[in-house]
């Protein structure tokens, strides 16, 4: 009898735990560093299954450069994940020549493996979320992958709009434009564009984040909202027409701000989400106010995505310098929307049954 509830508590255990798919980045970068240190406290399991996709000789070629004494549990098929260990999924099998801060072809060709395994397995349902580490968007183009970076990549490839949105505690500041140069942000300003993602960004607020009225401020583009004109018509003719528009369809949706003032005085903690123009105008305060305990969530898919607020960090790989606190965050952020995404599944499903009754 005692062995029989055991085992079905240990079953219950496992259906609670959320598995988390690791894609491990660039393999000379700095990604392996923070995913190892990140689990290097064994409650972080409690919490989660990890599944790292890429390889174990790998991985341990970093804890040994590390001197880090992760225990890791290699498998070849998913199904053969433990969920009290570490799993790494064993994407490839040859021997890869690369060097730790050192980034190359080869780095970037692998960390491409990784994050595209992971991908096809939360596409299946395989994994629930997916938290990637850094990539050198310069080292992985290829003819299989050709984006800018990892949102646009992940919009290919799942269902739905992506918005960018770069947060930390109650900060959130998602991207009309993202990865674009700063020559074609204007031009790529369109009431359709501003009408979309502000779409998103409401949704992702009430279903992920379980605000039910989300407030939302839309930056300017010029210096000054444009100065009436002055200084650029963008915001007069197309973005503050636009915002009425919206607002007038229902949403506390509010702007243009002129983006100096908006942070500087601190008006941005009087909203849920933040909508900047083009990527800098967004991230610069961002980092400047959250540097090291951001995350970038890519809100609008039908999957869950986070990953740390930094990069590749080639010039610290391998000296045991890397913080995980942006990795940590980035992973418990995503167990919570995607708890918050069951939630509210259920309560819309329970809604339709109300209905129907």
């Amino acid at each position: 009898m005692n062995a029989k509830i055991q085992r079905s508590d240990s079953i219950m255990e496992k259906e609670k735990k959320i598995i988390v798919g690791i894609s491990i980045g660039d393999l000379a970068g700095i990604g392996i560093e923070v995913i190892l240190k990140t689990f290097h406290d064994k409650r972080m399991l409690d919490f989660c299954t990890p599944v790292l996709f890429g390889s174990t000789k790998v991985i341990s070629q970093h804890k040994k450069v590390l001197e880090l004494n992760n225990q890791l549990n290699g498998i070849s098929t998913i199904n053969q994940i433990q969920h009290s260990k570490i799993n790494v999924l064993n994407v490839w099998k040859e021997d890869v020549n690369f060097e730790i801060g050192k980034p190359n072809e080869t780095s970037g060709e692998y960390a491409y493996k990784s994050l595209s395994k992971a991908t096809e397995c939360l596409k299946k349902g395989e994994i629930d979320v997916l938290l990637t580490a850094p990539i050198s968007k310069d080292n992985i183009q290829s003819d299989k992958f050709n984006f800018p970076g990892h949102t646009e990549y992940l919009e290919a490839s799942l269902e739905g709009e992506s918005l960018m949105i770069l947060m930390a505690d109650d900060l959130r500041i998602g991207l009309l434009t993202g990865h674009i140069p700063i020559s074609q942000v204007a031009e790529a300003i369109t009431p359709e564009l501003i009408q979309q993602k502000v779409e998103v960004m409401h949704r992702s607020l009430i279903k992920d984040f379980g605000i039910q009225k989300p407030r939302i401020a839309v930056l300017g583009l010029n210096p000054h909202c444009g100065d009436k004109g002055v200084i650029g018509k963008e915001d007069e003719e197309i973005i503050r027409p636009t915002l009425k528009e919206i607002q007038d369809a229902g949403k506390l949706v509010y702007g243009p701000y002129a983006a100096d003032g908006f942070f500087g005085s601190k008006t941005y903690t009087q909203f849920d989400g933040i909508l900047a123009t083009y990527h800098d105008q967004g991230l610069a305060p961002f980092k400047a106010l959250s540097f090291g305990n951001g995350v970038n969530f890519t809100a609008g898919l039908s999957k869950v995505r986070t990953s740390p607020d930094h990069g590749t960090g080639f010039d610290i790989a391998g000296k045991n310098e890397a913080s995980a606190t942006s990795f940590k965050e980035a992973l418990f952020s995503a167990l919570h929307i995607f708890r918050n995404r069951v939630e509210s599944k259920k309560l819309t499903q329970n809604q339709l049954i109300k209905q129907k009754n």
